[in-house]
């Protein structure tokens, strides 16, 4: 029997799990993928929000507010990078300079540090490559950028250390109240569960109607993005929004936390919760919306696109609360921007939630909030020459554009959890994600997993079952 039960190992679901696990609970997490960060976590636009944009009086503005903070402590208690780049809202007319001097005030009324108008004089010398045309700017000096991937994935371990259990491939198909806990069956197996905190995403009204009578719907957005290559580094040092409107924030130009720029989201509506392909249509949108911005942006000179999935619900506020009729089951629902940046909020509420609801939050002495672990790349050349001393494979290079060594690779295949499928190595360790997109590294990563998990080259996965790389040998 367990305490508490997290259904979806997305940024939300491991912030709660690893907030959790700093007391005396059984916990376990349980994800219908074959590994953490398989949704909405690692395909967004990885920007942590100041906090003046959601609207009052609502759980987006307060958690998003409490949230922003907090990411300096955790980024370094659990190795991930994060840069406060600051953020940019640029006003082309006189319309949008109300807008952002509207959006001043809120976020003043919210308590967000680091707010300021730039005139146009002021916002050119700031960021040269931006539109000529543009009128003005809000700025905000405490919008950041970060790797949701590996900040997902270290909630996700750090809670593991501490004693958090989990189980992927387990789809909840049913989940049934008996007495004073919950049943959630996957078909194959049972999880038992004194609560149960739904974070699913897009699947988080299935969930949620599993156990209680329905209350919202989830109509997802899918929103679509250019990398581009490190050669456009310095184009922009912050975070470029156009004015928001009632659609969203629109599409963006960022600088990465690893070097490259991202352009996006154009948004449109997938045909199904799943599909995360890309489209002419949507791609060429987020092109000229970039370019709105940032007149001189290479948009030709990208390496990759992609799209990732939110969860948009039929409320203009983030769901967070227990179900109607379904005691000790929490909602952590339509958790659509800025999730990300109130995550570490979200979990600490649900705590709190959870208290008020009886469940005894006695903490440990022993939780250890801190991961070790760092990069090859990332260490000096004394401690790069040590290391290879005793351990020669991070004296090997194996993916030439990031840097990463096959000791950097092995390690990440060796956490808890570790990788298990080469979209898992390159989430960990960013094995794949530079300029030649696995040009390099593409036969060695899968031979790498093959060996260290005692598996056949062919049943290594790019990401999901079924997703296999080689089929057999050739001649």
């Amino acid at each position: 029997m367990y305490d508490v039960a997290i259904i979806g190992a997305g940024v939300i679901g491991s912030a709660i799990a690893r907030e959790l696990s700093g007391y005396d609970l059984r916990i376990v997490i349980l994800d219908k993928e074959n590994d953490v960060s398989a949704g909405a976590s690692k395909a967004n636009s990885a920007i942590i929000h100041a906090g003046f944009d959601p609207a009052e009086n609502t759980f987006m503005a307060k958690m998003n507010v409490l949230g922003n903070p907090m990411f300096d402590r955790i980024c370094e208690e659990l190795r991930v990078p994060f840069r406060r780049n600051g953020s940019l809202v640029v006003a082309f007319d006189d319309e949008q300079l109300d807008l952002i001097e509207q959006l001043r005030q809120r976020g003043i009324r919210y308590g967000v540090p680091g707010l300021s108008v730039l005139s146009k004089e002021e916002l050119l010398e700031k960021e040269p490559a931006v539109n000529p045309e543009a009128r003005g700017a809000l700025f905000a000096k405490t919008g950041g950028v970060i790797d949701p991937m590996l900040l997902t994935i270290s909630l996700f371990e750090n809670a593991v250390m501490n004693g958090a259990e989990y189980f992927f491939n387990f789809e909840a198909m049913s989940i049934i109240r008996e007495n004073d806990h919950y049943q959630i069956s996957s078909g194959q197996s049972t999880v038992r569960s004194k609560a149960v905190i739904n974070a699913a995403g897009v699947f988080s009204e299935k969930i949620h109607d599993m156990a209680a009578l329905p209350r919202f719907r989830i109509n997802p957005r899918r929103g679509q993005y250019f990398v581009l290559d490190k050669s456009e580094a310095g184009i922009v040092n912050a975070t470029v929004f156009p004015c928001p409107t009632k659609i969203g924030k629109g599409i963006l130009v960022s600088p990465t936390i690893h070097g490259n720029v991202i352009m996006g989201p154009a948004s449109d509506e997938p045909p199904d919760k799943e599909d995360k392909g890309t489209t002419a249509e949507s791609l060429e949108n987020a092109r000229a919306g970039a370019r709105r911005l940032v007149p001189g942006i290479a948009a030709r000179n990208y390496i990759r696109t992609y799209a990732g999935i939110r969860a948009e619900s039929d409320s203009d506020d983030f769901i967070i609360g227990e179900a109607e009729g379904a005691p000790g089951f929490i909602d952590v629902a339509g958790i659509k921007s800025p999730g990300l940046t109130a995550a570490p909020a979200i979990a600490v509420h649900v705590a709190a939630l959870l208290k008020e609801k009886g469940l005894a939050l006695r903490e440990k002495d022993s939780f250890d909030p801190v991961i070790k672990r760092q990069l090859f790349i990332e260490m000096t050349e004394q401690e790069q020459s040590a290391l290879i001393q005793s351990d020669p494979r991070y004296g090997r290079i194996i993916c030439r554009c990031e840097n990463i060594t096959e000791g950097d690779i092995v390690d990440a295949i060796r956490r808890n959890p570790g990788a298990a499928t080469i979209g898992g190595v390159k989430r960990r360790c960013r094995a794949g994600s530079g300029r030649c997109q696995s040009g390099f590294c593409g036969p060695k990563v899968p031979a790498i997993l093959a060996r260290e998990l005692g598996k056949r080259p062919e049943e290594i996965v790019l990401e999901k079952e079924g997703s296999y790389i080689l089929t057999g040998k050739t001649k």
